[in-house]
């Protein structure tokens, strides 16, 4: 009777916040966050959400987003990402997380990213995924039962990225199978047709993320002539069909003017984009190039203009350094995701490309449970100043002592360059971002906890 009693309310909740999401109004923004704080559980939730009512009474120019997503999302999509996405994950999903910690004795992640294919007719320079073998690619079970254990640990999310996804024949089965979870695909939008849309808003469960480097010019020189005229077309497809879509950018020492830019903001803003994903180029996959990473100057430069951003622009912003003082640090190893690559080897992250185990091999549960991703969790924990995150190029020699670790191996050849022939540039990376991040730390959050917690959920 009384598991009958929650589902009943779960199932009013979504009801009642479906019914809401006609309407973009302040008030009926204020009503979904209150009808979301009752279903919430954990404090933490909670808190974000009285957080996020004092943005919406207070005008705060980021409420913009999720009144675009009432105001403007086909019925379909915008059903699904409310029921999946904020009820069945964020809400529902975290009550089943703790209920899954208490008995594992360990919290699950909040994620897991998956590249099911290697096929890609791309050939970009800097590739981080560039080293996998292209032949590889996860069959439909092994696919759909990794998606079925991430449900069991109360993981309605996830991300799939490649090569390209929908390169991938039964990638919609997949998603239409799994119609109570959320996806969000990482493309460099080439595929994407006008049948391809109408599969889109079938299954209502899928964001896109397009691939950019900047404008034409940029993005051409290195995805191929004619690419960037393709990513635009797949924009427009998708906002004349009312579905929203995600920007991605790779942050080189070549783009940083770029995408430090407001313009450059403004401009995705009038195509759409609805989030955009920051990833500052890390030297691993094909050919790495220390010489392409931003420069400690640039990196920092990135960080302000995304706080800038945020205050300004109708948009979220993830960048996946910089905002280490938001998520407590790196996210690796299974604290707040891992890495499922197309040969199934378990990563602990999608730029660490070395495992300990497969999923051909063992399940989930014991991945993370594994010496390799515990030390990882452990060392994680050792690295005060939060804006250097990264054990890859912010503490290179933790990186170099796991990829030693006992039972570790290299995922594709060439795997282990960052740790080897690199490692001097990264050591000297390391120490001159350092001399910039250690006195904005010591300044600007150390002592601001706070400001940790609300700069970058705007």
């Amino acid at each position: 009777m009384l598991q009958s009693l929650k589902n009943y309310t779960r199932d009013k909740a979504v009801s009642t916040l479906l019914d809401l999401a006609t309407s973009s109004s302040d008030e009926t923004l204020i009503t979904m966050t209150r009808l979301m704080e009752m279903t919430a559980k954990k404090d933490y939730y909670k808190d974000r959400l009285r957080w996020i009512r004092e943005l919406i009474r207070t005008k705060h120019p980021s409420i913009e987003f999720p009144r675009r997503i009432l105001r403007d999302l086909h019925p379909n999509q915008r059903e699904k990402w409310i029921s999946n996405l904020a009820i069945n994950h964020l809400l529902s999903g975290t009550n089943k997380r703790k209920e899954w910690a208490e008995k594992n004795g360990f919290y699950p992640p909040s994620t897991v990213v998956i590249s099911p294919t290697m096929r890609c007719n791309l050939s970009c320079y800097g590739c981080y995924a560039g080293d996998y073998g292209k032949t590889l690619e996860l069959s439909l079970d092994e696919f759909d039962n990794v998606l079925l254990q991430m449900k069991e640990m109360g993981l309605y999310f996830a991300v799939i990225t490649g090569g390209e996804p929908f390169f991938m024949q039964g990638i919609f089965e997949i998603f239409k199978k799994h119609n109570d979870m959320a996806f969000l695909v990482f493309t460099h939008g080439g595929l994407i047709d006008e049948a391809m849309v109408q599969r889109l808003i079938e299954v209502g469960n899928v964001m896109p993320a397009f691939s950019l480097e900047g404008y034409q010019p940029e993005t051409d020189e290195r995805r191929g002539a004619g690419h960037f005229d393709k990513v635009m077309n797949a924009m427009r497809l998708l906002r004349e069909n009312g579905l929203s879509f995600c920007g991605s950018f790779t942050h080189t020492r070549n783009n940083s003017h770029l995408i430090t830019d407001p313009a450059y903001i403004d401009f995705l803003l009038e195509q759409g984009v609805f989030a955009l994903w920051l990833f500052s180029y890390v030297p691993v996959g094909r050919e790495p190039n220390p010489d392409l990473m931003p420069t400690p100057v640039q990196r920092d430069a990135l960080r302000q203009a995304t706080a800038t951003y945020r205050d300004t622009k109708p948009m979220v912003f993830i960048d996946f350094w910089n905002d280490g003082p938001i998520i407590s640090g790196c996210l690796a190893g299974g604290r707040k995701y891992f890495h499922i690559n197309a040969n199934g080897d378990i990563e602990p992250c999608v730029f660490c490309h070395f495992a300990a185990d497969n999923i051909r091999r063992t399940t989930l549960r014991d991945a993370l449970a594994s010496p390799l991703f515990r030390k990882i969790r452990e060392r994680q924990a050792e690295h005060g100043n939060l804006l250097r995150p990264c054990m890859l190029i912010d503490h290179p020699d933790a990186g170099r002592e796991l990829f030693g670790s006992e039972g570790a191996y290299p995922t594709h050849e060439g795997a282990e360059t960052i740790f080897t022939t690199l490692a001097d540039q990264m050591d000297d990376y390391s120490r001159a971002y350092a001399e910039v991040a250690d006195p904005v730390w010591e300044e600007e959050f150390q002592d601001h906890p706070t400001r940790r917690r609300t700069a970058g959920c705007s």
